[in-house]
């Protein structure tokens, strides 16, 4: 059985950080391509950031060079460091696990809201 399971997400004031994090098991963890995706109220779920299985790294233009996104194979952990946080940013952050046939899974997702 796949799991994702997202933690990490808070309150936090604009120009803060938080880190992300998605715990998976149930897969070859290192085999696959692990995202962070967000949905905002009203809005459709959009792609934030990709690390592939050889590290090759994809950033939304709207988070490049605030976010960081890695992963740790040994803890089947992928993180998403977020810094100078903006109220814009204010979403569910979801992870998501792609293998090479494109077969995906979710996590549950974690609300992070940026407000002072």
């Amino acid at each position: 059985q796949v799991q994702l399971v997202e933690s990490g997400g808070a309150l936090v004031q604009p120009g803060g950080s938080l880190r992300l994090s998605c715990a998976a098991s149930g897969i070859i963890f290192s085999m696959y391509t692990m995202g962070w995706y967000r949905q905002a109220p009203g809005k459709q779920r959009e792609l934030v950031a990709t690390i592939t299985s050889s590290r090759s790294t994809y950033y939304a233009d709207s988070v490049k060079g605030r976010f960081t996104i890695s992963r740790d194979n040994a803890e089947n952990t992928v993180y998403l460091l977020m810094n100078s946080l903006k109220p814009e940013d204010t979403a569910v952050y979801y992870c998501k696990a792609i293998d090479v046939s494109a077969t995906s899974y979710w996590g549950r997702g974690t609300q992070v809201t940026v407000s002072s």
